[in-house]
């Protein structure tokens, strides 16, 4: 039996948003020396975010960890075939395609944040900026194909994906429920997102 069940926590979905809001502002600052500071802090955050959501991996809830959403390439290929002929199967947490998409952005999270650092404190000179920039450019490209399969997943298998990262509530068996939002991991979250923050933009 299908129904509407807590499948996201709450450290995921703030975590998620978070990364939005973190890396939307740190690329539009990213060209204003007079928003620099206010650059760092961005990618700093986001670094901070990325750190939590590498642990919360390992020992959040279900549908939060690696272990239950990270499948080879080629089945994440094979998803996407499907998905666009519309008989894409569903999954209760993440599809293997999102799953790579999620990866990709945590990695690449990282690697920005890191060039971005360098930069700022002046270390590499005109090459590491260029690195920086690349970087940003690449997780921009993963964050619109992101947006694109959310989009094409919510029509293919009716169900609002946007709306689900808010209240985190999907359709699934109720044994795959997850038995709480988790909420205690909340502040831990922040405080990673505050303390990236802090040190990479001094």
């Amino acid at each position: 039996m299908i129904k509407t069940i807590l499948v996201w926590d709450a450290p995921v979905r703030i975590g998620h948003w978070l990364m939005v809001v973190a890396f939307a502002l740190a690329w539009a600052t990213g060209e204003s020396e007079q928003w620099r500071l206010i650059h760092a802090g961005a990618g700093g955050a986001l670094v901070g975010v990325v750190a939590f959501r590498l642990l919360w991996g390992v020992i959040g809830s279900r549908h939060a960890r690696f272990a239950d959403f990270v499948r080879p390439p080629a089945a994440a290929l094979a998803y996407l075939a499907r998905l666009l002929h519309g008989q894409a199967p569903h999954y209760t947490g993440h599809n293997p395609a999102g799953a790579w998409a999620i990866l990709l952005l945590l990695a690449l999270g990282l690697a920005t944040g890191a060039s971005g650092w360098l930069a700022y404190n002046d270390f590499g000179g005109h090459l590491i900026g260029t690195l920086h920039e690349a970087l940003a450019d690449g997780m921009l490209t993963v964050v619109g194909a992101h947006v694109a399969g959310v989009i094409l997943g919510s029509v293919v298998h009716r169900e609002n994906l946007v709306k689900a990262m808010i209240t985190g509530k999907k359709l699934g068996k109720p044994d795959e429920a997850i038995a709480s939002a988790q909420a205690w991991a909340v502040p831990l979250l922040a405080a990673s997102a505050l303390a990236a923050a802090w040190f990479l933009s001094r």
